[in-house]
């Protein structure tokens, strides 16, 4: 495999978070939230979720500001109707591309359009149309559903990384520890498999539609 550096020209990184519920984007890319946030410092970071409660908006904003420390962080967090994005598809493409207008990252981070989850899945495939011109990293899921694809992208992580996104995620979202899914096991046997397919310890995978080699 070729690896290849996220660089930006003329600046510091520009990275769009994308999230349809408050622990997305931390479950999915927590890891190379934390990688790219030690390796560019002072990176812009565009955080913008489209549900949740207000209490789980408030555990949003602790993770979107542990997650990129040292960043230049905007969280935008929405309250569209949770599990029911596709009934509100204008509204979401609204979002999308208002946000387009005002910002336009190096690299975004977006759910799949292949998610088996309705308020992912819609997401997904809206930004390639609201996003022209950008690297789109759609990101995994583990979930009951068992919707797991074959990604072609991956962010090796080191293993202290990989620990400290753990630590995180419970610190951060308290209200999910319960859950039966929820865990060190989960997350950390995912990031083992995707290392083991990139030859690394532990890394977090991704499907990349398009990209230009220059």
């Amino acid at each position: 495999m070729l690896p290849l550096r996220l660089d930006a020209a003329g600046g510091p990184l520009s990275l769009l978070a994308l999230g349809a519920h408050p622990d997305d984007v931390e479950i999915a890319a927590g890891g190379t939230l934390l990688t790219l946030a030690e390796r560019h410092p002072g990176m812009e970071v565009r955080y913008v979720l489209l549900t949740g409660a207000p209490e789980r908006r408030q555990e949003a904003r602790a993770a979107a500001r542990a997650f990129t420390p040292g960043a230049s962080l905007r969280a935008e967090l929405r309250d569209l109707p949770d599990g029911r994005l596709p009934a509100v598809y204008g509204q979401v493409k609204e979002v999308l591309e208002g946000v387009a207008r005002s910002f336009q990252p190096d690299v975004i981070l977006a759910p799949s359009p292949d998610d088996a989850h309705q308020d992912h899945r819609t997401i997904g495939e809206l930004v390639p149309t609201a996003f022209r011109d950008q690297v789109i990293l759609h990101y995994e899921i583990p979930k009951w559903d068992g919707d797991m694809r074959r990604p072609n992208a991956y962010v090796p992580l080191t293993d202290e990384i990989a620990r400290r996104k753990n630590e995180l995620l419970d610190k951060c979202y308290p209200s999910q520890t319960g859950r039966d899914w929820w865990g060190e096991e989960t997350f950390m046997a995912l990031a083992r498999l995707r290392g083991m397919e990139c030859r690394a310890r532990y890394a977090e995978a991704f499907t990349c539609a398009k990209l230009i080699i220059s």
